[in-house]
């Protein structure tokens, strides 16, 4: 890690790269601390809670008597709250043990969900939405400096990424059981049960992280100076443009699948359980070729994310057709994001708190922005098309930031050679 003074990252903290700006294979494999998969274990918590609602929309438009377009702006809420509480957290918990503000965070996440359970009206809904929000980001903010400085420099992009797994693990298992859930026991079901489930994890916490897991020595601005690279804001807007791509399309499935595809009620878990299953596997491949070439990797990844959101624009209206779009939406973009956080931990260095904090808001950026517009889109002449348009407009859009990190990359390595 660089000195407080530094306003660089350290050399020695990084794998050394290759021709596309990826990194070498370490000689040995570090083994990850029990701590990490314990952190990895609640992003699956978080990651149920952030992304249940795409597929209760229809039940929680009817009880609280709004529209399905009005009841995505729980979606767009929570990422919201997520985009402004990462950073906000980051530094307001600097002064804080790690253990204290875990906790603290992990019991905010649980009253707001909550006081969702107890809405019945959205706009006390909303709110709950944006308590569980903060809460994720302070856990997020948090929880990423203690994964990766428990992991240590050889490990810390592993450590992040067993963070990143836990949310696609969430959409492969957490978020089809808490659809049905939603289903079979009322909308509120699955907001009881995350509630619980962070109260036990809050518990973990205080029993299994060390007392003394205090901040690491690391200035403000140290964290400040690693923002002033020209690539790390370039990295951030192809994730949000990425994100709102798929989210565009992906917060309204729901209504997708069994108002244009036909496809029943109760198949909707199955087909997310696709996604999910989708996503784990985008996530692996995209890791495995991203890490020696990443924009060799991302460029067509996310091409190939624009090619099926038109896709479904044009053709989802048989409910197998529907069906296996949506898996292939979940893979194609999936990949993309163990290569753009490791690109992050690359470029400001590892364990750099500010940086990975602008990181999930990079992500919620694109998903508030894609999930209300995708809302918009769907209340217009465009109907049951537009949130799947929308998507594609933005997954074309990100090919322009990323066409210029790859030509940067180029012309650097041109030079130094």
């Amino acid at each position: 890690m660089s000195s407080p003074s530094s306003t660089k990252p350290d050399p020695s903290s990084a794998a050394p790269l290759t021709g596309d700006g990826g990194t070498a294979a370490p000689a040995g494999k570090v083994k990850l601390p029990p701590v990490v998969w314990l952190l990895g274990a609640i992003t699956f918590i978080m990651g149920t809670s952030e992304f249940v609602v795409s597929g209760l929309l229809p039940e929680i438009s009817g009880a609280l008597g709004v529209s399905v377009s009005s009841a995505g702006m729980l979606i767009t809420a929570f990422a919201v709250g997520m985009m402004i509480g990462a950073p906000m957290m980051s530094i307001a918990t600097r002064r804080l043990p790690r253990r204290s503000a875990l906790v603290a965070a992990l019991l905010v996440f649980a009253a707001g969900h909550v006081v969702s359970a107890l809405s019945s009206s959205l706009g006390l809904a909303l709110v709950g939405r944006v308590a569980a929000a903060l809460g994720n980001g302070t856990f997020w903010a948090v929880g990423a400096v203690v994964a990766t400085a428990a992991a240590g420099p050889a490990a810390s992009t592993r450590a992040t990424g067993v963070m990143v797994g836990g949310i696609t693990l969430a959409n492969i298992v957490g978020v089809p059981l808490g659809t049905a859930a939603g289903q079979l026991g009322g909308w509120q079901a699955p907001f009881w049960m995350l509630a619980a489930l962070a109260v036990a994890a809050a518990v973990v916490v205080a029993r299994q992280l060390p007392a003394d897991t205090t901040r690491a020595d690391t200035s403000l601005r140290a964290e400040t100076a690693a923002l002033k690279h020209p690539r790390l804001w370039l990295v951030y807007l192809a994730i949000a443009l990425i994100q709102a791509g798929i989210m565009g399309a992906y917060s309204y499935v729901a209504p997708l699948l069994t108002e244009r595809a036909g496809v029943a009620t109760a198949v909707v878990p199955l087909a997310m359980l696709g996604f999910g299953i989708g996503a784990l596997a985008g996530t692996t491949v995209g890791g495995r070729l991203g890490d020696r070439r990443p924009y060799t990797t991302l460029i067509p990844a996310t091409a190939v994310t624009a090619a099926i959101l038109g896709a479904i624009t044009l053709w989802a209206t048989n409910s197998v057709v529907a069906v296996v779009l949506v898996v292939l939406l979940g893979a194609a973009g999936f990949a993309n994001n163990p290569i753009v956080v490791g690109e992050v931990v690359r470029i400001a260095g590892a364990g750099r708190s500010v940086p990975m904090a602008l990181t999930t808001s990079a992500f919620q950026v694109g998903i508030a922005t894609g999930s209300w517009l995708g809302g918009i889109a769907l209340t217009s002449s465009l109907g049951l098309k537009g949130p799947s348009l929308t998507g594609f407009a933005f997954a074309l859009a990100a090919l322009l930031p990323l066409g210029l990190l790859a030509a940067s990359h180029r012309k650097a390595e041109s030079a130094r050679s």
